[in-house]
């Protein structure tokens, strides 16, 4: 089945939901290159949940490649290998699924041969949407979405991420190597053995995301990294840091939410270099430090190491333990800092902010550096 551009921007203005309404709004092939929206299921893919789709589903990629096309996968479950997405193509589904698991359009993983489920190396100016990754926790290191440079492209990949779920990979939901312009929003990363997504590269807006359970960090970007926007997102119970950024440049973290981190809640590490010019604002940073050694420093809300051009201004931080009033006590630490330069902490909110220090300064300031008016009381275990 196909759809003509026109119908398929307008359906995408109401969700998709006009997708749904069966065959009558399908066409045949549109006469004219660049106008092509190709159902799946008419190349050939089953959608069981037990045959095996990948050849008809990289067959209508491969047919969208090179003329701006889209390819639909109307719900169901379809098994697959890795698929190799091509420059300028539109994957779309129909976005049904939920915290505790898959629905509506499901790209589950076949089996543990694969390096990925969805590869985006090649697909510049794509956008996926609306599906469910499911990758079964098979194999070792499989990311759910991944682009593998080991160098920096020529150009912009300019990817859409959309209204996905990316789940239970043994790798990271995204592994972005090498990435130059992309953007994640309304999806969810989440149960993944390794990061949510893990970033090495610049120019990303991250916008009204989950990045929930997985292993390691929700969102981790420890090689180089710049110039991201990271807004309205929940990033909460990841077995590490919720949020890691180590030597970036050029970050706008606003209005989250950061509940119950295995370690650090909030994290700029210092690697080869400091952190620079990072904005943290409006947040709100919870019950970090969930099984960090009480003593060590990663049993805090915020670590701020060997940065410059930092504000930290208008946050709320509250310890806290696990819901339903089970489990330990955390963090130690509300703000640990050290070896700053021209950075400013100060009005932040730390109500039974920590168990142990709300604001702990572990020296090597430079010059330029406030803290102040950040108020608050040290949480104390009642009984």
């Amino acid at each position: 089945m196909f759809l003509s551009r026109r119908e398929l921007g307008r359906n995408a203005v109401v969700g998709g939901t006009g997708l749904l309404l069966g065959s009558g709004l399908m066409a045949e092939p549109a006469a004219r290159a660049g106008q092509e929206f190709m159902d799946v299921r008419k190349a050939g893919a089953a959608g069981d949940g037990k045959t095996n789709d990948t050849a008809a589903l990289q067959h209508a990629l491969d047919a969208a490649a090179g003329t701006s096309g889209g390819v639909f996968v109307p719900p169901g479950t379809y098994l697959t290998h890795e698929l190799r997405v091509p420059a300028g193509v539109a994957l779309a589904g129909v976005p049904a699924w939920n915290y505790s698991g898959p629905g509506g359009s499901v790209l589950r993983l076949a089996g543990a041969e694969s390096g990925c489920l969805l590869n985006l190396t090649d697909a510049r100016g794509a956008t996926i949407d609306g599906l469910s990754l499911d990758g079964q926790n098979l194999g070792t290191g499989i990311h759910g979405i991944a682009l593998n440079r080991t160098v920096w492209g020529k150009h912009e990949d300019g990817f859409r991420i959309e209204r996905c779920q990316v789940a239970h990979f043994t790798g990271d939901g995204a592994h972005l190597d090498c990435v130059w312009c992309f953007s994640v929003r309304h999806s969810m990363l989440a149960f993944n053995k390794g990061d949510g997504m893990a970033v090495r590269g610049w120019d990303g807006f991250i916008i009204d995301n989950w990045f929930s359970g997985n292993g390691r960090a929700g969102y981790a970007a420890r090689r180089e990294n710049a110039s991201i926007t990271f807004t309205a997102n929940r990033i909460e119970w990841n077995g590490e840091e919720n949020m890691v950024v180590v030597g970036g440049d050029g970050y706008q973290i606003t209005g989250n939410f950061f509940d119950r981190a295995g370690t650090c809640g909030l994290a700029l590490r210092k690697g080869r270099r400091g952190c620079e010019q990072v904005t943290i604002t409006g947040n709100f940073i919870k019950r970090s430090g969930k099984l960090a050694n009480a003593e060590s420093h990663d049993s805090v809300q915020v670590l701020l190491e060997g940065a410059r051009g930092v504000t930290c201004v208008g946050n709320n931080i509250q310890a806290g333990r696990d819901d339903g009033g089970t489990g330990t006590y955390s963090p130690s630490y509300g703000i640990v800092y050290q070896g700053l330069e021209s950075c400013v902490i100060r009005d932040n909110v730390l109500h039974d902010g920590a168990l142990r220090e709300l604001m702990l300064d572990l020296g090597g300031q430079g010059d330029g550096v406030v803290v102040g008016e950040n108020p608050g009381r040290v949480f104390k275990v009642k009984g």
